[in-house]
């Protein structure tokens, strides 16, 4: 890959990327975010989540995981900080057209967690927090806030999940993603990709006060039908953020485009096998 002068690019530290927040959220709902369905799948299906489950799902995104929960049987809350997501989510998910048949409960809630609490509401049943961690430097610390106002809302003994990347050797996408950190390193800043830990979901749920209840593995393969949009994809997820904000996004995407090379199959997709984990753990 070819070698980057970023120091000559260098932002004023804590400079923000120029992004097209309604565009990025797209190619999350568009891209990126049917990689993790195996995932979503394999909770799911381990959790028995039906009619009598009642899921919160933290950092809801544009909806899928809800939407699978829904089809399900499940009342399903989402809460994210994203306007622009949850927009998404709130044309996949609402409003009924007439005459339609009733779904399941569902509510979408811009803020935080504490903001989802209804008086007289039953506790939550489930609460799941899919966006992977491991991969940013800090990202097990914002998790952590989220699990502090959220583990209040559910039941006693009620399951919370955790989601990760796997091990780096057995997702092909970190020799991508460290294209991140070589572009950001001159700003050292807390949003660089690093590698994931073992423990890094046990850490976590040990900080929140949760007891862990069992884990998984789950082949989540990232497959696209082009370069650029694999590129799109990857940047949707936020995780070239401090690159971006480090050099600047044509820089970005011709390393990212040259880093995706390997990946890429004779007919012109790209195919990236993953693992990523679980963690099942119980509120006490």
């Amino acid at each position: 890959m070819t070698p980057v002068l970023v120091r000559q690019h260098l932002p004023h530290a804590g400079a923000e990327p120029r992004v097209d927040l309604r565009a990025r959220a797209r190619d999350w709902s568009e891209i990126q975010e049917r990689m993790l369905v195996p995932l979503y799948e394999a909770v799911y299906e381990r959790l028995e989540v039906g009619p009598a489950t009642r899921l919160l799902g933290l950092g809801c995104g544009s909806g899928l995981s809800l939407l699978m929960a829904a089809a399900r049987g499940a009342a399903v809350t989402g809460v994210d900080v994203s306007p622009e997501r949850m927009s998404l989510a709130r044309e996949r998910l609402l409003p009924e057209p007439p005459g339609t048949r009733a779904r399941p409960e569902i509510r979408l809630v811009d803020g935080s967690p504490r903001d989802t609490a209804a008086p007289g509401a039953a506790g939550y049943t489930l609460v799941t927090a899919f966006e992977p961690i491991g991969c940013l430097a800090g990202d097990s610390e914002g998790l952590g806030g989220l699990l502090a106002e959220a583990a209040p809302l559910a039941q006693r003994g009620g399951a919370v999940v955790l989601a990760g990347w796997g091990p780096p050797e057995r997702c092909a996408t970190a020799s991508v993603m460290r294209v991140a950190t070589k572009l950001a390193e001159p700003l050292r800043h807390t949003g660089s990709w690093r590698p994931a830990r073992r423990d890094d979901l046990e850490d976590v749920a040990q900080r929140a006060g949760l007891k862990p209840d069992g884990s998984g593995r789950v082949a989540c393969p990232f497959g696209y039908a082009d370069v650029d949009s694999a590129v799109r994809g990857l940047k949707s997820t936020g995780l070239f953020d401090a690159a971006m904000a480090a050099t600047d996004q044509v820089q970005v995407d011709k390393e990212l485009t040259e880093a995706l090379h390997p990946h890429q199959r004779q007919d012109g997709t790209v195919w990236m096998p993953n693992v990523f984990r679980y963690l099942i753990a119980r509120t006490p």
